[in-house]
């Protein structure tokens, strides 16, 4: 028998440059058919509410699936989904649904970032803000930051999943860290999306609007953090020079 060759290294790389390169068409392809097509199911919620009734538990299960596309393919916005998940599920199922399916997209992006590294990033990501989470990589309190940033809304969590793949955390911290760190952000939507499907619409004119001071807020914080840890950095690799 012929003894298996193995791959070289110019091989490997060129394999995993045509899976990124196939990766990325897909993922215009799912966007253009299937992103846009979601979207403007939920800017109709009664049609969407309508489905969902029709289908029973196939239709919780496709809320999942769009869940989980929305946080791999990150140029989908989370927030429509979010509020048409409460709009249609209720606030406690549909916090529960989106909660669901943003833990399991979180668990794929980690996977898939691991498995080619900083050029599955920068499919979605220029470098600019990539280098902007450096001090996560290199900071003690790493595992805390990730944790205070996630929690805040506004942040920009679909790239701190992403970067998340790039540093040696275990995936079962990642996941901790992902699942209740988004529990703020989802809740605010969904709660939100049920005041609106119970035509209650001073109440969620209320919640989005402290959501967006809020996030406002979040991303002011962020930055901050961002800059400081950035400038901490900077006055570390100055003195040790």
């Amino acid at each position: 028998m012929k003894e298996k060759r193995e791959l070289t290294e110019k091989q490997k790389k060129r394999i995993a440059a045509a899976s990124l390169i196939l990766f990325a068409v897909l993922t215009v392809l799912i966007c253009w058919f299937v992103g846009r097509p979601m979207l403007r199911f939920m800017s109709e919620p009664e049609h969407f509410r309508l489905w969902v009734d029709q289908h029973g538990l196939w239709g919780r299960a496709a809320y999942v699936g769009m869940m989980l596309l929305q946080v791999f393919v990150a140029v989908i916005p989370g927030e429509p989904l979010e509020i048409g998940g409460g709009y249609t599920f209720g606030a406690v199922e549909g916090t529960l649904l989106c909660m669901l399916g943003a833990s399991l997209g979180s668990f794929l992006v980690f996977a898939f970032v691991r498995r080619f590294g900083m050029r599955a990033v920068e499919i979605f990501f220029p470098k600019e803000k990539i280098q902007s989470l450096r001090f996560l990589q290199s900071s003690r309190k790493r595992d805390v930051l990730f944790f205070f940033i996630f929690m805040i809304p506004g942040t920009p969590k679909d790239l701190l999943c992403y970067f998340a793949g790039l540093t040696d955390m275990k995936l079962t911290t990642w996941f901790l860290i992902c699942t209740v760190g988004r529990i703020p952000s989802i809740v605010t939507s969904t709660v939100g999306g049920d005041a609106l499907g119970g035509k209650n619409y001073w109440f969620a004119i209320i919640v989005f609007a402290v959501t967006v001071a809020v996030s406002v807020t979040g991303l002011l914080i962020y930055q901050i953090i961002c800059k400081r840890q950035e400038k901490h950095g900077n006055h570390s690799n100055t003195e040790t020079d």
